[in-house]
């Protein structure tokens, strides 16, 4: 614990320190600096940690012995002593301001005389003084010993020398220097306006290559040797055209400052030669060339190249169907290397014309050599050992090759052997060939049928293929006539050689147009594959026949003109048609309701359906209790006749009939031809029956939390007075929780007329119950009410009616007006728990914390003093002594 206290007692003294130890730094490079005769001098200088202002100002003296000399100032013009003043006019001594906090003193032309102390100082910003406020450096200048020359006939000479040729350039570079210094030499050739790294050996005694000579410099292609008498050398092998240019030897000299860090303090460079590199092309003589399928094709490759001494030509011959020169998907045709060694080829020859020409001889060409010809030429050169080297490889450009093919002579002629009359009537087209001429073994014929729609004006419409065969007889069908192709209706032959067929099994409205057939002639090659050489097209037929527009007439008729409700309704159907070939019926019974019935959003109902195979089906027809209710049969062939059972007051409305006509289409199926629709037949029922109203109460809307609502719904009668036993009601509550009746309602519960009751699901915790209090009222519930059932309420009433013959009748719904119901909350209820459960809480908190009080003052902190042991001895009597 003691050792403990002390360290934290030293804590904050040791911070304290720190505090008052921070303060204004002022830093130059560390010396001495050595710097050559006549160059340039940058000393920079920094400051750091100060206040004040973010931009500093600087202050630079010079010293030889012990006196400072004012040199120049950031802020003060007048600061310059007489000796500088002509110097720093001149611009030869000038600061130079990197950032804020640091500038840097530049000293052109170094002499001896600026050879000392330099001392750079920034004035006070700071609020207390604190830290350095100067620096210096020592400078020291020593004299020029770097020498740079290149050959020793001159200054800069010229090569002139062939791609693929080797060289070696020489640089001599030496220094006199007393200090221990450095060379760097690096090899640069000029590149546009620039000049560019080539190879370096640093002042380390690293090599390294410039940017783009890496591997060149990994494969041995470039080097960098040094010799005798303090020379460089730089060898290039595989000399390209890039090589050609201006090459210079850049020497710097560099020395180890006081940090231990390299300094470069001069620089040097010299031009040493100019070198031209002579390009090797190779060129095909001959440009674009056109050939006729049978004949020889002839080519010349040269090359063109300045070497004088022993070479030798390899050469390749290359063929590809696009331009590409990188020759990725090219094939090789024939090929001979440096020893004159010809690859073995049977229709193709390769031949030596003179020293740089060598000719390609391709016989009896065909249509697939139609592409292009590329020569690639590699020049060898022989080595000491006897084995040769190659030293240069070009591609020419491509020569196009188009060879014409001979293409067969013939005709095309179309013909309808079958035409339709009526729809679904055959169509069959025959597309001959006739006068044909040079079919040899080796041409084969297919056909592609095609078909254009009549427009109705002078449009020519776009052509449609219905089917295509390949070269191998492979039928290709088009997307007009796939599927009917398939299911048979259309068939696709060869009744002679001579002779392609179209057949048409049904002919329908949509197949009327113009028909044409294309006969391809297609050309056998050497590798077996097949070439389309020639289309010819044939005359246009047209399929057409002249058709009337169908024609139905529907009829609706109420057998029985009176009845009421309870009763059976029934009305037929008679159908007439024109135009239609051997026509079917289908029917369909439709029901218009009154705009309150909103069974159907459109007000139209599907109700029973016959089809033209005399299958029923129920359409929208949905009460339950009546599903064998409806019936629709038919009577004739063109008669049908629909009952309706046990009508009810719902039923009202306009009936219609929608029959459509349908004739038979090929292969079995039925085609919809027209549609047609009848005259309405109203059911309407003239009754005198009692008028029901509808309302809602309640005594009390306006509750609280918690609390019972009651909300009556009270049906009242007009007119003909009925017994309790001879009417029902179905009851059903709903809810729009807004204040304006703009959201969807929601149905709370529901009473039907046997007595059953059906809630909807609620999210809340309130609880609801519907009851009938009574014959004509019904009473709703919401017990426990929460914020989320006030709104508008309102109940829908559907009445039930006996009639005189006992059967029950649906009258229309009746709609109660809404009202409005509020729930508020209890604030003494509301905030009563809470607070009694936050004063329990802060009372139990408050005994805690006494108790803990208490038990950490008992034990926990109790401190046992040590009293001094005291001798227990009596005091003795003054007498006794």
């Amino acid at each position: 614990m003691g050792h403990r206290g002390k360290k934290a007692c030293c804590l904050p003294l040791l911070l304290l320190l720190l505090a008052f130890c921070r303060g204004r730094i002022v830093r130059v490079p560390q010396g001495p600096l050595i710097r050559v005769l006549g160059t340039e001098v940058v000393i920079p200088c920094s400051v750091s940690d100060y206040d004040g202002p973010s931009e500093q100002n600087f202050d630079w003296e010079f010293s030889r012995e012990s006196d400072f000399v004012r040199i120049v100032s950031t802020w003060d013009p007048t600061f310059t002593s007489e000796e500088y003043q002509r110097r720093v006019g001149r611009g030869d001594i000038k600061l130079r301001r990197s950032s804020n906090d640091a500038v840097e003193l530049v000293i052109r032309n170094i002499q001896p005389a600026d050879q000392g102390r330099y001392k750079c100082s920034t004035p006070s910003t700071d609020a207390t003084v604190q830290g350095n406020y100067d620096a210096e450096v020592q400078v020291r200048v020593i004299s020029d010993g770097l020498s740079v020359s290149g050959s020793k006939a001159r200054s800069s000479m010229s090569l002139r020398l062939s791609e693929g040729d080797s060289f070696k350039l020489r640089c001599s570079a030496v220094t006199t220097s007393a200090e221990h210094t450095h060379l760097h030499v690096t090899w640069q050739i000029k590149s546009g306006s620039g000049w560019q790294d080539i190879l370096s050996l640093t002042h380390e005694g690293k090599f390294q290559p410039g940017p783009g000579y890496e591997e060149r410099y990994r494969n041995g292609d470039v080097r960098l040797d040094t010799g005798a008498n303090d020379t460089y050398w730089i060898s290039v092998s595989q000399a390209s055209s890039v090589d050609g240019g201006a090459y210079r030897c850049l020497v710097s000299e560099w020395v180890r400052g006081a940090d231990s860090s390299w300094q470069k303090i001069q620089e040097k460079n010299v031009e040493i030669a100019n070198v031209i590199i002579q390009r090797t092309d190779v060129v095909i003589s001959t440009s674009n060339v056109s050939v006729t399928e049978g004949d020889s094709l002839d080519l010349t490759c040269n090359i063109t190249t300045d070497r004088s001494g022993v070479f030798q030509a390899g050469l390749m011959w290359y063929f590809s169907v696009s331009p590409d020169e990188t020759l990725s998907d090219a094939q090789v045709l024939l090929s001979m290397d440096h020893d004159s060694v010809v690859s073995d080829s049977t229709l193709i020859s390769l031949s030596h014309i003179d020293r740089n020409s060598y000719r390609l001889l391709v016989r009896d060409v065909a249509v697939e050599d139609s592409g292009y010809y590329f020569c690639q030429a590699a020049v060898w050169v022989p080595l000491h050992n006897g084995s040769w080297h190659k030293v240069v490889e070009r591609t020419s450009a491509p020569v196009n090759v188009v060879v014409t093919a001979l293409e067969p002579d013939y005709e095309v002629f179309l013909n309808a052997s079958k035409t339709p009359k009526f729809s679904d009537d055959p169509t069959e087209l025959n597309c001959r060939i006739t006068n044909a001429q040079d079919t040899e073994a080796n041409i084969r014929f297919t056909v592609s049928w095609y078909y254009r729609q009549h427009l109705p004006s002078d449009d020519v419409a776009a052509e449609e293929l219905l089917a295509t065969m390949a070269a191998d007889w492979t039928l290709l069908l088009g997307d007009r006539s796939r599927e009917r192709t398939h299911n048979g209706e259309i068939i696709f032959f060869k009744k002679a050689a001579d002779i392609f067929s179209l057949r048409i099994q049904w002919t329908s409205e949509s197949d009327r147009g113009d028909y044409f057939c294309v006969i391809s002639a297609w050309s056998k090659h050497r590798n077996n594959s097949w070439v389309k050489s020639k289309d010819v097209i044939s005359p246009s037929v047209s399929v057409f026949w002249a058709t009337q527009d169908y024609t139905l007439t529907v009829e609706a008729v109420k057998l029985k003109p009176f009845f009421v409700a309870g009763h059976t309704f029934e009305m037929t159907c008679k159908v007439s048609s024109k135009n239609i070939k051997t026509p079917r019926y289908s029917v369909l019974i439709t029901a218009e309701k009154p705009l309150a019935d909103h069974s159907s959003p459109n007000g139209t109902t599907r109700i029973i359906s016959l089809s033209q195979d005399s299958v029923v089906r129920l359409e929208d027809w949905t009460d339950q209790a009546r599903v064998d209710g409806v019936v629709l049969e038919k009577v004739q062939e063109n008669e049908f006749r629909y009952r309706m059972y046990q009508t009810q007051i719902s039923d009202a409305g306009l009936y219609r009939c929608v029959v459509t006509a349908w004739s038979p289409g090929g292969g079995g199926m039925w085609r919809e031809a027209v549609n047609g629709l009848s005259n309405p037949i109203q059911i309407d029922f003239q009754t005198s029956g009692p008028v029901f109203n509808v309302s809602v109460h309640s005594d009390n809307p306006t509750i609280y939390q918690g609390e019972l609502a009651d909300l009556l719904c009270i049906v009242t009668m007009e007119g003909v007075a009925l017994e309790p036993d001879d009417m029902s009601f179905d009851v059903s509550w709903f809810a729009v929780h807004s204040f304006a009746l703009d959201r969807e309602p929601i149905l709370l519960a529901s009473l039907d007329r046997r007595g059953i009751v059906t809630q909807s699901r609620r999210n809340g915790s309130s609880d609801l119950s519907l009851e009938r209090i009574s014959p004509l009222e019904f009473r709703l519930r919401l017990h426990g009410c929460e914020d989320q059932d006030f709104g508008n309420h309102y109940c829908v009433v559907t009445p039930w009616v006996r009639s005189a013959t006992g059967v029950w009748q649906q009258e229309p719904d009746i709609k109660a007006k809404p009202i409005f119901v509020s729930v508020k909350m209890d604030v003494l209820n509301a905030f009563k728990y809470p607070l009694l459960i936050g004063i329990g809480l802060a009372t139990v908190i408050g005994l805690l914390s006494c108790l803990i009080g208490y038990c950490s003052s008992r034990w926990c902190c109790k401190k046992e003093v040590q009293e001094t042991r005291r001798e227990r001895r009596r005091l003795m009597s003054m007498e006794m002594d």
